[in-house]
């Protein structure tokens, strides 16, 4: 193997076990969340809200006994996905079919408890908003997401950036819940709230994909700056310096990202240039043309 073909295999390699891990985050995250809905929520009648509360009604109406919500909930997100095609990256819309055939397999198929694991409904709303919460959020983590809601937000965030998809989440959510309280009754609906803003939260926590962060490369090798300006399709400002002791001469790059852009700088940087020197901080606040992205 030459010279210049080590550092492309090299990249290949770290982006093969990159996806490796994303599909893996993915998996998880789509067993976790549909695990804690059947274990902790359903027992005790309540709704999670979005699609899947959804069909969770729809169930409980037309098929009393039987458990059909992730069939609902499936057929429920087939026109989104079709949306999704055509707006948003195929990547994106793989992963979510995975995670969507996952969890609506499971939701069909996994037995409910005939009584509550635990003894008193809050803390089976805590359990289950900790592994819902913890299953939304490694899905979006992984570049994709559970479908649904999520879908839509990906959706508007392109199409429509001005759109603000937490009040559609708002909105989609108090009619679903409204529903919900006149079915299972108020109480039913108010837990189901609790359950719904804690396992928000901790998705929020879990997914952390708009936290602002800039990185120095400091670097003597041009592919650097070529390889973050096309794997990663951010801009880079770049300034001529050179050391002051060796008096060699370097590039300094500047480049916003998010979060889990990092791990591609990291890669590009450790590819093409082990020995370059790489400073890394979170920003405060950023102001201009940077783009805030959900997704890869």
């Amino acid at each position: 193997m030459t010279q210049t073909t080590q550092p492309q295999q090299a990249d290949k390699n770290a982006k093969f076990k990159h996806q490796l891990y994303q599909y893996s985050l993915l998996i998880l995250g789509s067993l976790l969340f549909p695990i804690g809905v059947t274990l902790f929520i359903v027992p005790w009648s309540l709704n999670t809200g979005g699609l899947i509360g959804i069909a969770q009604i729809l169930s409980y109406t037309l098929v009393q006994g039987t458990a059909l919500s992730g069939v609902f909930n499936f057929l429920m997100n087939i026109p989104l996905f079709i949306l999704a095609w055509r707006k948003l990256s195929k990547n994106f819309v793989y992963k979510t079919l995975i995670s969507l055939v996952i969890q609506s397999t499971l939701l069909s198929v996994l037995p409910v408890p005939s009584e509550p694991i635990l003894p008193d409904v809050l803390s089976n709303v805590i359990f289950g908003a900790i592994l819902g919460g913890l299953g939304i959020g490694l899905c979006l983590q992984s570049a994709g997401s559970a479908g649904g809601l999520d879908i839509l937000g990906m959706y508007f965030s392109v199409a429509k950036p001005g759109f603000s998809v937490g009040k559609l989440s708002y909105l989609v959510n108090v009619f679903v819940e409204l529903i919900a309280a006149f079915i299972y009754g108020l109480p039913n609906a108010l837990y189901s709230t609790m359950f719904l803003v804690l396992m928000y939260f901790i998705s929020d926590k879990v997914h952390l994909q708009n936290i602002c962060m800039y990185g120095l490369v400091i670097t003597s090798v041009p592919e650097v700056k070529e390889h973050l300006l096309s794997d990663l399709g951010r801009g880079v400002t770049a300034w001529n310096g050179y050391g002051a002791y060796t008096g060699n001469h370097k590039e300094i790059l500047l480049c916003v990202m998010n979060r889990y852009e990092v791990k591609a700088v990291k890669r590009i940087v450790r590819t093409y240039d082990p020995q370059a020197f790489f400073i890394l901080c979170k920003g405060k606040a950023e102001l201009g043309n940077y783009e805030r992205r959900l997704m890869e």
